[in-house]
C-alpha cells in the first residue's frame, strides 16, 4: 500500500480506514457549511491531495451519497420514535412529512441524500433509485398494518414515490411564509390524505 501523507499526522493503516475517515471529513464540513462540498474541500480538511480523496470516491457527489447515507441512521431512529404507535397510515404518512421537512432543515445531510440542495440543483433525485429505498426503509418502520389497509409492496412503492414528490414541492418552494408545522399537518391531511385512505377500498 503506497505511503499516504497528510491525515493530520497520523495516516490511515487500511483502505477502510481511510474510506471511513473521509466520510467523516465530509459529513463534518457538511454539517458546518449546510451545503455540498468538493473533493478539495474534503482533502483540504485532511491535509491530503485531491488525489488521494479521488482514489477512494470517483465524484464529489459519490462522496457527499456515502456521507449523507452514513448519517441518516439517526435521523430514522428519531422518525421511528415520532410515529411510534400511529397505526393510522393517514396519521402516520402525514406526521412523517412533517417531520422529515423539519428534519431537513435542521440536518443538510438529509436533504442531500434525497438529492435536494438549498438551490434545488437535483430535484430528480427526490425519485431516483436511493431516495426510493430511502423511502421504503422509512415506512417499513411505521406501526401500520399496511396490508390491513390495501396494500402491498407495489402499492407501498407507489405511495412512498408519492410521498417524495409531495415533499420536493415543498423543498423546491416551501411557500411565503412557510406553512407552520400544524398548518401542514392540516393541509395534509385534507388533501393528501383521502388519495393515501383510498388504496383500501381499490
Amino acid at each position: 500500500m503506497a505511503k499516504r501523507r497528510g491525515w493530520g499526522g497520523s495516516p490511515p493503516d487500511t483502505d477502510e480506514e481511510a474510506s471511513r475517515r473521509i466520510v467523516a471529513a465530509a459529513v463534518d464540513l457538511i454539517a458546518r457549511t449546510g451545503a455540498e462540498i468538493s473533493i478539495a474541500d474534503v482533502a483540504e480538511s485532511l491535509g491530503v491531495i485531491r488525489q488521494t480523496v479521488y482514489r477512494y470516491f470517483p465524484s464529489a457527489d459519490a462522496l457527499i451519497r456515502a456521507s449523507a447515507t452514513a448519517s441518516v441512521a439517526g435521523f430514522l431512529d428519531r422518525l421511528t420514535a415520532q410515529v411510534a404507535g400511529l397505526e393510522d397510515p393517514v396519521e402516520a404518512m402525514t406526521e412523517a412529512v412533517v417531520f422529515t421537512l423539519a428534519e431537513v432543515r435542521r440536518t443538510p445531510h438529509l436533504g442531500i441524500v434525497l438529492s435536494t440542495t438549498n438551490s434545488s440543483a437535483h430535484p430528480e433525485g427526490m425519485t431516483s433509485d436511493e431516495a426510493q429505498i430511502f423511502g421504503m426503509t422509512m415506512i417499513h418502520r411505521f406501526d401500520v398494518d399496511w396490508p390491513r389497509y390495501g396494500y402491498d409492496e407495489a402499492a407501498l412503492e407507489d405511495l412512498v414515490e408519492y410521498t417524495l414528490r409531495t415533499m420536493q414541492s415543498f423543498f423546491v418552494s416551501p411557500g411565503d411564509p412557510p406553512r407552520s408545522d400544524d398548518e401542514l399537518r392540516r393541509y395534509l391531511r385534507r388533501w393528501m390524505g383521502p388519495g393515501i385512505a383510498a388504496q383500501q377500498g381499490l
